[in-house]
């Protein structure tokens, strides 16, 4: 084992060990995780806090990560985006993937368990495991709803960072893994529509392949209205203010727009487009709530 993990480690950059780490995805997850951390407090948040609970459940989302590269290898290399990646490309074997996805873990935990306490740090590895194991070794090949249920996984980050500060759970960041839940469907199925024929011959069920296109175009209008109306309650319970409401109607209606073009097929490349706003869109829904929250503090 150990010789295998040297020969590997000498065409490997540490490039190919952050690219396992899958850093896009998990910066948008670390913003969630700041916001709910500021939304669960009107004082400041503890420095160490901040630092090391931020880190520790970005290592945390890294590990889970780099177990999706060895478990989807097969999958990677039939599809056209991840090919390329480093255990599918061999750059990084199996093995040592997943002794720095145990490395990550450990190292995440442990400072959760130090810097803030013990319900975040079970939270985070119930995501971690949710992601890592249950979506990706299982629902993922076994079901077409498979990014519906596993979407709770990645829906935890705001919830984590709430909990680091406070200590324990409330409606408020239920709420925010509510609105990314609602938000992970229509997301992820803009994408599986524009790659529907890479998850076709990867013998993936997802939504596009099982049920056909215009079945996920209904459904992603459908989940888009739903986290519309999700996303209004913060509104409607007194979390955030006017300036959050009026930034998640705008925000929403725009998202409501691409889903209707994509519903209508009225403009080319609309289900990539969708997604690429999608991202945007949940970037700048949080900013706006972390935004309000602190007006609402200067009034």
């Amino acid at each position: 084992m150990a010789t295998m993990l040297r020969a590997h480690s000498e065409h490997a950059s540490w490039r190919d060990y952050l690219e396992l780490t899958k850093p896009r995805v998990v910066m948008l997850m670390l913003i969630t995780s700041l916001v709910g951390m500021f939304l669960a407090t009107r004082a400041g948040v503890p420095w160490t806090v901040l630092l090391f609970g931020n880190l520790g459940i970005g290592l945390c989302a890294g590990a889970a990560a780099a177990v999706n590269h060895v478990v989807d290898r097969r999958i990677d290399s039939i599809m056209a985006r991840t090919h390329k990646r480093p255990v599918t490309a061999g750059r990084v074997s199996p093995a040592a993937a997943l002794v720095f996805a145990l490395l990550l873990a450990i190292a995440g935990m442990s400072l959760l368990l130090v810097f803030t306490n013990e319900l975040a740090a079970w939270l985070t590895l119930a995501s971690l495991l949710g992601y890592a194991v249950i979506y990706t070794g299982f629902l993922k090949r076994a079901t077409p709803q498979n990014i519906v249920i596993g979407g709770l996984a990645g829906a935890a980050p705001p919830l984590l960072g709430w909990v680091a500060v406070t200590g324990h759970l409330s409606a408020e960041p239920l709420l925010l893994v509510l609105i990314i839940f609602a938000w992970t469907p229509p997301h992820f199925w803009a994408l599986a529509i524009h790659r529907k024929a890479e998850y076709a011959k990867a013998d993936i069920p997802m939504l596009p392949v099982t049920h056909g296109e215009h079945y996920t175009k209904v459904h992603i209008l459908l989940y888009t209205l739903v986290m519309f109306a999700v996303t209004l309650l913060p509104y409607a319970i007194h979390m955030s203010g006017p300036l959050y409401l009026v930034c998640a109607l705008l925000l929403g209606g725009r998202f409501l727009h691409w889903a209707w073009v994509l519903y209508r097929d009225s403009k080319p490349h609309a289900a990539i487009n969708t997604f690429k706003y999608s991202i945007w869109y949940l970037f700048l829904l949080f900013i706006a709530l972390l935004a309000d929250h602190y007006l609402l503090l200067n009034i």
